[in-house]
């Protein structure tokens, strides 16, 4: 853990959707360990993000439901942050779903699963940018700006990936990010972060024989663990504070 003196992020705000496991929970981490108050942000993990916040340094730090999906979350979300802390400085949309379903089965990608994995992967996050976009503004300061960091995935330029409605929502993700950054700037940075297949149980029946075999094909040759993703997280937020707008690539060399 780092010293006080030591935490580069004291005295700041941060949101992770998704916050309760995997990538979400392992940022959290990392952000309290560096001096941030942080919301988590969940959506059906309430014991996991009450155990969580419980274990982490420091005070402050709230949890509070949220659905991509509902609007009704995301207003009460930023309406939270506005009134209990009066400044966002990081946001982390690490929130968002999937279902394994073989490419070639165009037949089992029904319309319904199609338009929740578009809603929830692409609308949702911009949904909380938006609802966050002038509190995350109003607390840049004049050299350093509030940042945005979107959980996205190789599979949106390898088109591989759990079913093809997945990759197109990280497509979708990543070319949004561009859009946000453009506009958003200076105030606000934006910026993606994607990974290939990562060692936690995001996609369902994905076990730990599986990614290891996978893992075997890559020019690095280790499971993609959590704290590896959220170590580019934290990068993006407090190391490349002149990048915007674009992807950092996390998946040990599996996308060459």
């Amino acid at each position: 853990m780092s010293q006080q003196k030591d935490r580069q992020l004291a005295g700041t705000v941060a949101i992770v959707t998704g916050g309760s496991s995997g990538i979400g929970a392992a940022t959290i981490r990392m952000l309290a360990d560096e001096g941030a108050t942080v919301v988590i942000g969940y959506n059906k993990g309430r014991e996991r993000a009450e155990a969580l916040r419980a274990s982490l340094p420091g005070e402050n730090h709230v949890i509070q439901q949220i659905t991509n999906e509902n609007a009704a979350t995301i207003d009460a979300l930023a309406a939270r942050v506005r009134d209990s802390f009066g400044r966002c400085d990081v946001l982390v949309n690490s929130g968002g779903t999937t279902q394994p379903i073989p490419h070639g089965n165009l037949d089992l990608l029904t319309d319904q699963l199609f338009d929740q994995i578009l809603v929830t992967n692409v609308r949702g996050p911009f949904a909380v940018i938006r609802a966050l976009a002038p509190i995350l503004r109003a607390s840049a300061g004049p050299s350093r700006s509030s940042v945005v960091v979107n959980v996205s995935s190789i599979a949106a330029f390898t088109a591989q990936g759990s079913n093809i409605a997945y990759c197109a929502s990280k497509a979708a993700l990543d070319t949004m990010t561009a859009s946000l950054a453009r506009v958003l700037g200076p105030e606000i940075r934006v910026l993606c972060v994607s990974p290939g297949a990562v060692a936690t149980d995001f996609v369902v029946g994905r076990g730990r024989d599986q990614l290891e075999k996978m893992a075997t094909a890559t020019p690095l040759k280790r499971v993609t663990e959590p704290d590896d993703v959220a170590r580019a997280v934290m990068a993006a937020i407090t190391l490349l504070t002149a990048t915007t707008g674009t992807t950092l690539v996390v998946d040990g060399g599996r996308h060459l």
